[in-house]
């Protein structure tokens, strides 16, 4: 049977179907391996840039370097604010397989608060990618071991050592130094965000927040390769950061504790400023409060605390408190009264111990009036008036002078508009005028509001820091300086800004300097009390500024009103009365009168005339 199938086969036939078929399958092959070869050299040549830097990203990645914080240094070099090594625990979202989770356990092994988490879910949704966002920063280092023996079992978590702010003399510099704080969404807005990467803290207030952008510097960058599980495993190149500028200050650490040791526990403030430049000495705002609290986030309830204090720590008294300057301005407007012909240094007032305008029943009080029950003399001179703060002297010449003259008198000293102090948060005061009235209020201007503000009261409002400017006007007799609280940034000398001088007759200084030194040393000197073993001649003016009002029969009995309500107590001085060193203004806030403020001057002037002189 083999012979006749045999016979049948279509050999021809068959060849030519097996022959087909291997055409086919050598095609199919020939085209399965043109894919092949496409997709090497696609993965190869095509996209080899990019998966080269996909594959870098998983190996190596840009680390920031935030910079060192630029320190703050008195005038002799010591640290007022400087930075202190610390841990921080942060997490890289990327590395972290269930962030949920790992929070949970950080939550429990860092006891972190729900501040510090809202703070690290604020800090993902504004990072880049594969950067480190931190959760818990200040440990110490048992904390940081409780997290550092298990990093294995934590993918994500990084521990790193950074430097923060640590301020030495916590609540003696407050005020002047101010804080730094956790960068915050609104910080973000205001700040160049290139420039804060990897940073945690930004200044809030006072000098960190004023000379923020040179304290601050600029981050450095690194490449580091890791491991498949996110650890370093070198750095591959690096940029170093540029560092933030010193500051060196013009204020003298030991004056400024001598100050604050003079106020005690008074609520008040004291400004010390260099004649010869402008620069402050010393600036004690009273009471204070510790800076330290705010670097790492201060607690709802301490915040809470301070916020809702009557005493207000927060408030910088020194340029942010506005009070009624009182008597202090009499000086000011005895030259204005001179130099605008009002009168001359012979003129004379009557003084029965009070004084009445023209056609008006109303008597304005002298403040002998209670204590001796009549004036200070028969006929008082502007000597006597500034010496023995003669109230009806300076009604008079209120009267005469109007209150828009006495604006124009006042200006120039710095009243009503901020000094420029080098800090934040500066208040200008009132400088009233019937224009301002009727800008301010929409009411028509008074005549008896002007006596008021002939001796510092009613509407008229200023800082310390404006009647220490005012001050060493005085003292210098008509030149001044923008006060200055930083001497030197780096190696650049900034502030010593002149001011516009104010010119008048040497014979008109030297009659209301002479005024002021009777003060202090006249017998009958408002501040005569602390002239005893004097060495140096000093100028000065008492000021007493009400703080509710005194019906015109009634009589002021301190013991009587409540502590709060109590009159403040105001001395301006500067020393010695030739060739002026010191400047000095201060403002016991309810302290009853100017005996609360005249010892406290006179201390900071005796340190720094005779304890501090070598400077």
């Amino acid at each position: 049977m083999a012979g006749p199938l045999d016979a049948m086969r279509d050999t021809r036939r068959e060849w030519s179907i097996n022959r087909a078929r291997l055409i086919a399958c050598l095609i199919g092959i020939l085209m399965l391996m043109a894919v092949l070869v496409y997709r090497y050299y696609s993965l190869q040549i095509i996209q080899h840039d990019a998966f080269l830097t996909q594959s870098d990203r998983n190996r190596i990645r840009v680390e920031v370097i935030p910079p060192t914080r630029g320190q703050i240094v008195d005038r002799k070099g010591r640290l007022l604010a400087t930075n202190q090594p610390t841990y921080v625990v942060g997490v890289i979202a990327e590395r972290a397989t269930d962030l949920p989770s790992l929070l949970e356990d950080l939550q429990q092994r860092l006891a972190l608060t729900e501040d510090e988490l809202e703070a690290f879910r604020e800090g993902i949704a504004q990072r880049r990618p594969f950067e480190t966002v931190p959760i818990k920063v200040g440990l110490n280092e048992q904390a940081v071991a409780t997290v550092a023996v298990d990093l294995h079992q934590l993918p994500g978590v990084v521990v790193e050592a950074q430097l923060t702010r640590h301020y030495p003399f916590a609540d003696v510099l407050s005020h002047v130094l101010g804080y730094v704080g956790r960068i915050s969404l609104e910080d973000l807005q205001a700040l160049e965000a290139d420039h804060y990467r990897g940073t945690l803290h930004t200044g809030k207030v006072g000098l960190e927040k004023r000379y923020e952008s040179v304290l601050h510097g600029r981050p450095g960058y690194q490449h580091v390769e890791t491991n498949a599980h996110g650890r370093l495993l070198r750095v591959l190149e690096k940029q170093p950061p540029q560092p933030g500028q010193d500051l060196r200050l013009h204020l003298d650490l030991d004056l400024q504790q001598i100050a604050a040791e003079a106020l005690g526990t008074q609520r008040g403030a004291v400004v010390a400023l260099d004649p010869l430049n402008g620069g402050v000495l010393a600036m004690v705002s009273n009471p204070s409060y510790d800076a330290n609290l705010f670097v790492e986030g201060i607690s709802y309830r301490a915040y809470a605390t301070l916020r809702n204090s009557m005493d207000t720590p927060l408030l910088n008294r020194a340029v942010q408190g506005q009070y009624p300057p009182g008597s202090t301005v009499k000086p000011l407007l005895a030259l204005g009264g001179l130099s605008r012909d009002f009168i001359t240094t012979e003129t004379t007032v009557r003084d029965p111990g009070w004084y009445r305008i023209p056609g008006d029943d109303r008597r304005y009080r002298d403040w002998t009036l209670r204590v001796r029950g009549g004036g200070h003399a028969e006929r008082v001179d502007m000597r006597m008036a500034i010496a023995e703060s003669c109230d009806t002297y300076y009604y008079d010449l209120a009267y005469r002078m109007g209150i828009d003259t006495m604006a124009d008198v006042l200006e120039p000293f710095g009243l009503g508009r901020p000094t420029g102090v080098d800090t934040t948060a500066e208040q200008g005061g009132i400088l009233p005028s019937t224009r301002w009235k009727r800008e301010a209020m929409g009411e028509a201007w008074f005549p008896g509001e002007t006596l008021s503000a002939g001796i510092g009261q009613g509407y008229m409002l200023a800082t310390p820091m404006q009647l220490a400017q005012a001050t060493m006007v005085l003292a210098n007799r008509g030149t001044s300086f923008v006060p200055s609280i930083v001497h030197r940034v780096g190696d650049m000398t900034v502030g010593g800004v002149p001011r516009e001088p104010l010119k008048m007759h040497e014979e008109d200084w030297r009659a209301v300097i002479e005024g002021m030194v009777d003060v202090v040393h006249g017998q009958r000197g408002t501040a005569a009390s602390i002239s005893k073993g004097i060495t140096y001649q000093m100028a000065g003016k008492t000021g007493t500024s009400q703080v509710i009002g005194i019906a015109q029969d009634a009589i002021y009995e301190e013991e009587k009103v409540s502590e709060r309500n109590r009159n403040h107590g105001l001395f301006i001085a500067f020393a010695p009365e030739t060739k002026p060193r010191i400047v000095v203004v201060v403002l016991a806030e309810n302290g009853g009168g100017s005996s609360a403020a005249t010892p406290v001057a006179r201390r900071v002037i005796d340190a720094w005339l005779n304890e501090l002189s070598d400077v």
